[in-house]
């Protein structure tokens, strides 16, 4: 059903009008005169513009034309971190390493509050791109490997973010991106060609983006790349057929940045800008981000004949739809107390959640720290760096590139934690070692002479911003500098060692980790990952994460999802095991948890499973369950993640894990590129991870 006002102010908006509507203006790169002319054009959305410059656009917005307000765009990937006093979380894929989607939905709905504080209406997040070759420069912002967490999660923060209803004054939009397929561009080259066809697509990759229709989020955003040589900007079968006709998408569709005029310099899919904005707009993009040509251009198309009007309307009324939903027009400032924005609250909710976000991978008996050790050596280049520990996405790295910005307080490195945690009986010395990228002020020699006075080792290593992001897809991804050999030199010592990965993404630690008495990976934990090392270090905490993505021994070994197709002959390349390093699933605790044995009601489908804390600690366990369809009509996974729960489990007590499926659990995609359920045998696999050796199996019959 048609909205009543929306039409009245079609019906009175001239062509220009509507078009503006469609564009979205990047103030960060225009400026502010530039960007307020375009707010008098009549221009639909800004991005990157906060707090008072946000107001001022607004003003002139309303005072011009119909005075339909304008939507606020921000980058607010992970906490709103374009604004250096707000509460910054881990990265997406952190997030993801603790399994916990409450925690996750509360990140949501403090990130919102926050955005909201600073006057504006809408995230570009979450992203539910699959992080399966880990090459690809973006790996950081994903929730991981597999499509089942990754739709959970992402339902979870948009929940977050949109609240009880996006009129509420402490609620943003949320955008679903990149849509679809993203990620799994040829040899990892960031928007590049995907390769596969719209059966493995809506199999693998859609479901993420199906749970996100389902939680209404408000808007999508369309993938820079192609599929089978389609720009994803000009598909009508993605944007339309599957995502309004199949998953009944309400919301409105922006492209990503400069989508538009990529369909003419980059793809080669049209020849000028009139020619792409024509694409673009009958595909199905609504809003067009960055690409301010298509206003003059669109208009030229429509007046020549060659743009139905009607394609306009369609776009500028999915916009002003969510513009009414959202209360904009009674409200066109959020009303939140900007005293908010990294709150003591905030605070305290980001360093309790990072400690779910640290997985420990090996243990050698040597954590938590004793009280025998008196000495503790710090060395690495990721030991005291703050713009490593935030990831992308924060106000070093964008609107603009700002390397030399001075990171602001509160936050705490990975030195800073462990000084902290020590306290005063316990000397810990500091010294960088080597960076991640090797420089002339790398002194090996020097850090192998502190570690020898000490101990105990914490060696804190991985990659940095330079290495990760767009346009910076990764060949190789073993350690880089000089890090491996100051590893082999603080191996001669003899002195046990901890190793800390504070990474973008899994890189090829083999023979670190082999090396090493402990392990444990951090990735991107934001304000207080370095607090969170270092009360799990400590003891403090107990860990309870576990991996979302898998660890290759080796670039070539990639890819090393855990869900993958049979039929490799032999299984392995000749010249490195079978197995990942690490995979999916994969995490230990302080304490030792045992399953009973799996209890499966076949005619109800409800799994249930007897989980006993048998250690000395109170800890979270992950109880994760997957599923194989031994014999269908496609190729199916080996197994599949379909449930997952994480529970709390005191000493010496005994949890009841129970899970309810339904047949469309068990379905895939067919060559008709239908969704289906067969009838036949299922292999049921219930346990602490992905790996054989952590499951048990049940077949049943559906």
């Amino acid at each position: 059903m048609k909205n009543r006002k929306i039409e009245e102010l079609l019906k009175v908006m001239t062509l220009e009008e509507k078009v503006a509507q469609m564009v979205q203006v990047s103030y960060a790169h225009l400026g502010r005169e530039k960007a307020l002319e375009w707010a008098k054009r009549g221009a639909g959305s800004f991005l990157h513009v906060l707090g008072d410059d946000a107001r001022e656009v607004q003003k002139v917005a309303l005072e011009s034309g119909h005075g339909i307000p304008v939507i606020f765009g921000i980058d607010a990937i992970h906490g709103h971190g374009l604004n250096d006093h707000a509460t910054i979380f881990p990265t997406q894929l952190a997030m993801a390493c603790s399994w916990n989607k409450e925690l996750i939905k509360q990140v949501g709905r403090i990130t919102a509050k926050e955005v909201a504080a600073d006057g504006l209406h809408w995230t570009f997040s979450p992203v539910l791109c699959l992080a399966r070759d880990t090459r690809w420069g973006r790996i950081d912002e994903t929730f991981g490997e597999d499509a089942y967490l990754t739709g959970e999660l992402g339902a979870a923060i948009i929940e977050g973010y949109q609240g009880e209803s996006i009129d509420s004054p402490d609620s943003i939009l949320a955008c679903a991106k990149h849509y679809i397929g993203y990620g799994e561009a040829i040899g990892a080259r960031d928007s590049y060609d995907t390769e596969m066809t719209y059966r493995k697509l809506k199999d693998v990759f859609l479901p993420p983006f199906k749970k996100a229709v389902d939680a209404k989020c408000a808007t999508i955003m369309t993938a820079y790349g192609s599929i089978d040589g389609e720009p994803f900007t000009a598909s009508k079968k993605a944007l339309k057929d599957i995502l309004r006709d199949e998953l009944g998408f309400q919301g409105f569709v922006v492209t990503d940045w400069d989508n538009v005029n990529s369909l003419v310099n980059k793809q080669y899919v049209a020849a000028d800008i009139k020619e792409a904005s024509k694409l673009a707009a009958e595909a199905g993009n609504d809003m067009i981000m960055s690409s301010l040509e298509f206003y003059e251009a669109a208009i030229h198309m429509v007046k020549e004949g060659k743009l139905d009007e009607a394609v306009i309307d369609e776009a500028v009324r999915n916009i002003l739809n969510i513009k009414f939903e959202m209360g904009l027009f009674e409200h066109p400032e959020k009303e939140m107390d900007s005293a908010c924005i990294g709150c003591a609250e905030h605070l305290a909710f980001n360093k309790e959640m990072t400690n779910e976000c640290v997985v420990l991978l090996k243990n050698e008996d040597v954590l938590p720290i004793k009280s025998s050790i008196n000495k503790i050596a710090v060395i690495g280049p990721n030991a005291d760096d703050i713009k490593t520990q935030y990831g992308d996405w924060a106000y070093f790295t964008h609107p603009l590139p700002n390397p030399d910005r001075q990171p602001v307080r509160p936050y705490t490195t990975v030195i800073e934690g462990i000084r902290e945690a020590a306290g005063e009986d316990v000397e810990v010395s500091y010294i960088k070692g080597c960076s991640v990228l090797e420089n002339e002020n790398d002194d090996v020699m020097a850090a192998k002479a502190v570690a020898q006075e000490n101990d105990l080792i914490v060696f804190v290593i991985g990659d940095e911003i330079d290495q990760a992001g767009e346009i910076k897809d990764r060949a190789n991804l073993e350690l880089s500098g000089k890090q491996l050999e100051l590893f082999r030199l603080l191996k001669e010592t003899g002195k046990p060692i901890v190793t800390v990965l504070v990474s973008f993404k899994p890189l090829c630690v083999e023979e670190v980790v082999e090396g090493s008495d402990a392990f444990m990976v951090a990735f991107n934990g934001g304000m207080f990952g370095g607090n969170a090392v270092a009360q799990i270090l400590f003891g403090n905490v107990n860990p309870s994460g576990k991996l979302p993505i898998s660890f290759p021994r080796h670039t070539g070994q990639i890819p090393v999802y855990y869900n993958y197709l049979p039929g490799w002959h032999g299984g392995k390349y000749m010249d490195l095991p079978e197995t990942p390093l690490f995979t999916f699933g994969q995490g230990l605790s302080y304490t030792t948890f045992e399953y009973g044995a799996m209890k499966v009601d076949e005619a109800n489908l409800t799994i249930s499973v007897d989980v006993t804390n048998i250690g000395a600690r109170d800890g979270a366990e992950i109880v994760q369950l997957y599923f194989n369809d031994k014999v269908s009509s496609m190729m199916t996974p080996v197994k599949q993640l379909v449930r997952f729960a994480k529970v709390f489990i005191p000493v010496g007590t005994t949890k009841t894990v129970t899970f309810t499926l339904t047949s469309e659990d068990f379905s895939f995609v067919n060559y008709e590129e239908k969704r289906v359920t067969e009838h036949g045998e299922i292999e049921l696999m219930i346990g602490a991870s992905s790996a054989d050796q952590d499951l048990q199996k049940v077949t049943i019959n559906i």
